[in-house]
Formats: C-alpha cells, structure tokens, sequence
C-alpha cells in the first residue's frame, strides 16, 4: 500500500489534524466559463477526517490519522471517497464547507477498484453530484477538481493522459485518469466534467501524468465508470459481490527492466514462503511476465484467494520455482465494515 506521504496529501503530527491551504486563485475555476452551479457543487464535497486504531493492520502504511475527501452521490447522504482513507477506520466525520462537522458512517470499501464509502447521519444542506462517465472525456480537456472546503479549494486541471496504473501494494486500474497541475488535497478529491458530472476521485500524487521521461506532476484519479456494477452490493454489505483476488502481501517494482521484490507485509503470504526481497519475478507458472500489469493479470487468473501460485524467480543467477499459498487481503484486517 502506498504511504501516508503519497496519499493523503498531508503530514500529521500531534493529536489534531493539520489545516489545509486552499488553492491559489489564479488556479481556481470560473463559473462564468462552466456550465453548472459550480459553488453549489463544491458544497458537495466534505473534508474527510478517519481515525483508526494503532492495531490496525494498515496503520504502519496508511497512518491512524487520514485527512481526505468525499463527494455526495445521492440524497440519503451516500458520498463517494478513495478506500485506502477509510480501510480499517472506526471512527469517520466530515466538514462541510461551512466548517460545520457532521457524523458520518463508514460504509465500505473495495480493493479491486479503489472505492470508499461513507455515510452522512445527520443532515446537510448540499445537492448530490451526479455521476458522468470517464468515457466520454477526451484527453486535453479541462476539468475541475472540487476538494472539501468551499469553492477556494477548487481547481482548473487538464486531462494529459488516459491510461493503465499498476500500485506495486497489488493493484491495478485499466484506464486511471492522469491531471495537472496537482491539487494539494488530491485524496477522495471530485473530478468534475464542464457539464458538473462526476468522472474520478482522487488517489494519488504522482510525477508522471505523460508517459515520458520528461513529465509534469499531478495527480491520478480512479474512473468512476466500475462503481455502478457493485454500489448497491457495497452500500448493502460493505464489499463487492465477488470472489476475492489471490493476494500475496509485497511490493513489487520494476527496476532495469524487472519486476523486484522490494518488500513484504509481516505475516502475510508471501512473507511466510521461501521468497526473499530482491528476487526478481520472471513468471507465474511459466507464463512470462515483464511488467506489473502482466504479473498482477497472471496472479489473479490463477484462481481467487487461497489458490496456491507457483512464482519462477531469478536468485543469484539461477531460475527457482516457489510456491505460495495466497490469502484474501480483507481476512487480514482487523477492523471493517459493520465489525466493532
């Protein structure tokens, strides 16, 4: 998973969390040049503050204390924020942009794609964001980015790239939505159309929104477009209707053209097999893979969690075949939807 710095936007210390700058105004949008209420929508957005506990399996990665975002989707209070904000999260509020604190619930969160959810409890005075499609926006286009606060926290972006994302924590996204320049407080951020839709939430910084050796910074979002297929499974029960994936706990990355091992959860699968950081990954079962959306697509096709995944690795210049036995990710933490 990534880490707190590549994240949340925002360094903790103390007990409270930090203030947020609000974007510089010559960077903020027109609403002369939209379509929409634009400051009715930035009232649909609320700064996200999630709290959980020090014995969380994800607070070594993600921290206790996560600042963010998350975007109201319908009437009954229902907003839409970045999952790694709220994984494992006991405690969960949101400011509107007044300054007003609001009780909130968690509802649930996906892994394969990245989404959370929350709950208004008690009531608010902001009009849903309705959603678009990422489909329909060509790269070039320029769009907003709404973040909690009120309308100075808002953005002019432009869309520069539309392509594949691999994490190195396992995960992977088919077509991630890429914006410059960077907004200060990117997690659970809206990503908004000129007609007001709602097409991304925002995940991560990052310094390569071209594909190029020379790149601007900003920002990646999640395309909204694989919510519909799961929402009523998730607001139901927490989690998508689906066969989880096998995981491994590590983090691979790609270096001189191949796939490392560059660390491994405590007392997840992969740390609990023979494999050592610094194999390189050549294979799954003799598949070749070079890149990590090759290694992800191989792993998952192997069956879902639990599936035994035999991985061909090069240690000290000779090929060695490891097994290992893979597990669900959700079954390692301790805290989730509905538990206490």
């Amino acid at each position: 998973m990534a880490g707190t710095e590549r994240t949340n936007g925002a360094e903790y210390g103390g007990d409270d969390f930090p203030g947020r700058e609000s974007v510089q105004p010559d960077l903020r949008p027109r609403p002369d040049k939209l379509e929409y209420d634009v400051a009715a929508a930035s009232r649909a957005v609320f700064t996200l503050h999630a709290k959980a506990p020090p014995d969380a399996f994800t607070a070594q990665h993600l921290g206790v204390k996560r600042e963010g975002n998350a975007v109201l989707i319908d009437q009954d209070g229902l907003c839409l924020t970045i999952g790694y904000l709220i994984t494992e999260a006991t405690t969960v509020s949101l400011v509107d942009h007044a300054g007003a604190a609001k009780s909130a619930e968690v509802v649930g969160y996906d892994q394969a794609t990245g989404y959370g959810l929350v709950r208004l409890t008690e009531p608010f005075d902001a009009r849903p964001i309705p959603l678009g499609s990422a489909r329909d926006v060509g790269t070039g286009a320029e769009l907003t980015v709404l973040a909690g606060g009120g309308l100075s926290y808002g953005q002019t972006v432009r869309l520069l790239s539309k392509r594949e994302f691999a994490g190195y924590w396992e995960y992977l996204v088919d077509e991630a939505l890429f914006t410059a320049p960077p907004h200060p407080h990117w997690s659970g951020a809206a990503l908004l159309t000129p007609a007001g839709k709602l097409i991304g939430i925002g995940s991560l910084y990052v310094q390569d929104v071209l594909p190029a050796e020379t790149s601007p910074a900003g920002n990646m979002f999640v395309p909204i477009d694989m919510l519909g297929a799961i929402i009523q499974d998730m607001a139901a029960t927490g989690h998508a209707k689906r066969e989880p994936r096998p995981w491994l706990g590590m983090f691979v990355t790609e270096a001189d053209g191949a796939l490392v091992i560059a660390g491994m959860v405590e007392t997840g699968p992969a740390a609990r097999s023979n494999l050592k950081i610094g194999d390189a990954i050549v294979g799954v079962a003799g598949e070749d893979v070079s890149d990590l959306p090759e290694f992800y697509r191989a792993l998952w096709a192997r069956g879902p969690a639990g599936a035994t995944v035999r991985l061909n690795i090069l240690r000290d210049n000779r090929l060695r075949d490891i097994s290992v036995r893979t597990g669900d990710r959700q079954s390692y933490l301790k805290h989730t939807p509905g538990s206490r």
